[in-house]
């Protein structure tokens, strides 16, 4: 098993050479782009070629509407705006 591209490829029953490996790579790239790829198995039988994968799905920075503004953090608020959200009304559904 090699690391190619940040990911651990692995072939079987041949050769393949590195081009074609980044080429299959980018194939999945292209296919889950919010999941980061991790191993790659490529199985060579006679004129096709199997691939097994894994996947993780990406970190995201979760985006709230929060008095008017979208934030992530509070971090940024200054003490009024920290207060403003302090005291709002939480509804429940």
């Amino acid at each position: 098993m090699e690391k190619i591209n940040n990911v651990d490829v692995e072939v079987i029953n041949g050769q393949m050479d590195e081009k074609e490996i980044i080429a299959y790579i980018d194939y999945l790239k292209q296919k889950f782009p919010n999941e980061q790829l991790t191993e790659l198995t490529l199985t060579i039988d006679g004129d096709y070629v199997d691939m097994h994968y894994h996947l993780k799905p990406l970190q995201f920075e979760r985006i709230r509407r929060i008095t008017g503004y979208l934030v992530g953090t509070l971090d940024r608020f200054n003490d009024a705006k920290r207060a403003e959200e302090r005291d709002r009304v939480k509804h429940q559904l």
